[in-house]
């Protein structure tokens, strides 16, 4: 099994930045994909932004410019950089991880809401 641990959520003001992150730990073998999705009341879950081994990231639209994701696959942890934060990016930020096993978990979530 794996667990996944997120941190860094919060309150922000409209331009403000947070940074997230999620350290997975437990029984991992190789973890492939690394990646973050939002869940807005009333909305479905989307994706942020993924990271593979060996390929560049992949990041919704609407984030494009602003946010930036990342590993540190010796700490087996991803994190992602939210600067110029917008009203609209409010919601809950789920971490996800694949694994070569293979095995896919999510995290259980961290609150982001950008306000004035």
């Amino acid at each position: 099994q794996v667990q996944l641990v997120e941190s860094g959520g919060g309150l922000a003001q409209p331009g403000g930045s947070l940074r997230l992150s999620c350290a997975a730990s437990g029984t991992i073998f190789i973890i492939n994909t690394m990646g973050w999705y939002r869940q807005a009341p009333g909305k479905q879950r989307e994706l942020v932004a993924t990271i593979t081994r060996g390929a560049s990231p992949v990041y919704a639209d609407s984030v494009k410019g602003r946010f930036t994701i990342s590993r540190d696959n010796t700490k087996n942890t991803v994190y992602l950089q939210m600067n110029s934060l917008k009203p609209e990016d409010t919601a809950v930020y789920y971490c996800h991880v694949v694994t070569l096993a293979p095995g896919a978990y999510w995290g259980q979530g961290t609150q982001v809401t950008v306000s004035s």
